[in-house]
């Protein structure tokens, strides 16, 4: 079946301008019939399925261009690559929903709540990200063990736990910049930055040992998802960071 730019536009909920666009940017080129009018054959619809899916995940139309065009492109397992990214999107849905929810329900009632029910979706979806991001690292690491204590120490943070958590992180960056302006590992600013590094991580760790300490600040130099957080601050923090909290150690 064939479509006109203004049916594909209605089909698919877009603009003709927005398919104007891609048709200009290379994306989605209609091809031309023996009419001599150009339409979109079901090839075209499949691709715009594609292009909205990753522009829901929050792709630049670069770098789906990139995606679509390189050879090892596989539209199956695309469709489960978008279906994986929405569940995970609808389960932190879920649990927001969930929570503010509750949050009516106490309120018009006058049931009090607890502070961990309160932030309950929230520590889910940070535990959620985190597990995305650098859950396989930190269980070949520490093992399945160490992370399921630490996450479950997370989620049991009260408000005023997680506040002091937060207030401490501030205070850790501030001072590890301060420290690093001075480019010495070994001074009194590094050594407190040291320290409240250390603080900071005691809200998360089950328990505190000088060999972790050593070893995730090791991980924070070879992982550059790691190295990307901490550099934002100044490049080549994280390796001052690490030395810090060694020679501190030390």
């Amino acid at each position: 079946m064939h479509y006109t730019i203004k049916q594909l536009a209605d089909l698919a909920g877009v603009s003709t301008r927005t398919l104007r666009w891609y048709d200009k940017q290379g994306l989605l080129q209609p091809s031309r019939q023996d009419n001599g009018y150009r339409s979109y054959d079901s090839s075209d619809v499949d691709r715009l399925q594609h292009i909205l899916f990753y522009r829901e995940m929050g792709l630049s139309l670069e770098d789906i261009q990139t995606v679509l065009r390189s050879q090892g492109f596989d539209a199956n397992a695309a469709l489960r690559d978008h279906l994986t990214a929405l569940t995970e999107q609808r389960f932190k849905l879920d649990r927001l929903i969930d929570a503010v929810e509750k949050t009516i329900v106490a309120k018009e009632r006058g049931i009090p709540m607890s502070d961990a029910e309160k932030f309950e979706a929230f520590k889910q979806q940070a535990l959620q990200e985190n597990e995305e991001e650098y859950g396989e690292e930190i269980r070949e690491r520490y093992g399945e063990e160490t992370v399921k204590a630490s996450n479950a120490k997370f989620a049991g943070l009260s408000e005023e736990q997680y506040k002091q958590s937060e207030q401490i992180r501030e205070l850790f960056e501030q001072t590890l910049k301060q420290a690093f302006e001075q480019s010495d590992c070994t001074g009194d600013l590094a050594v407190e930055a040291a320290k409240l590094h250390k603080q900071w991580l005691s809200f998360f760790w089950p328990s505190y040992s000088p060999e972790a300490h050593k070893g995730v600040t090791q991980m924070y130099v070879d992982d550059e998802r790691f190295t990307q957080h901490y550099d934002r601050i100044a490049a080549g923090i994280t390796v001052f960071l690490r030395d810090a909290v060694w020679a501190w150690l030390d």
